[in-house]
């Protein structure tokens, strides 16, 4: 998964699949803040909708695979990623013990 991807070669960039893996994480992950705005808005206060522990913990966790198995193996990227996806489960945990499994559909 290290190879260059051809289909990007044309655009001069040295895009491999594990870069994909790690672009797509760091998207989802700094894109939960944007899905937290939107339903916090929507409400007229502060949310923390359950799609943004989704997205926390597929995007900490994506990104820390890159760091981990990516010819990058960069330790600093590992310690930046591992905290985020413990506390990521952990508050989705207490998520659905607290408001249940369907607390969203629920409210509406």
């Amino acid at each position: 998964m290290n190879e260059h991807l051809v289909a990007l070669g044309f655009l001069g960039l040295h895009v491999t699949w594990w870069k994909l893996i790690g672009y797509t994480g760091a998207l989802m992950f700094g894109g939960r803040w944007v899905v937290q705005f939107v339903a916090s808005k929507r409400a007229g206060k502060p949310v923390i909708p359950r799609v943004f522990w989704y997205m926390s913990v597929v995007g900490s966790l994506m990104t820390l695979s890159y760091f981990l198995f990516s010819s990058k193996q960069d330790s600093v990227g590992v310690l930046q990623n591992i905290f985020p996806a413990f506390t990521a489960l952990y508050s989705l945990s207490l998520d659905i013990r607290h408001r249940g499994w369907h607390r969203d559909k629920a409210s509406h």
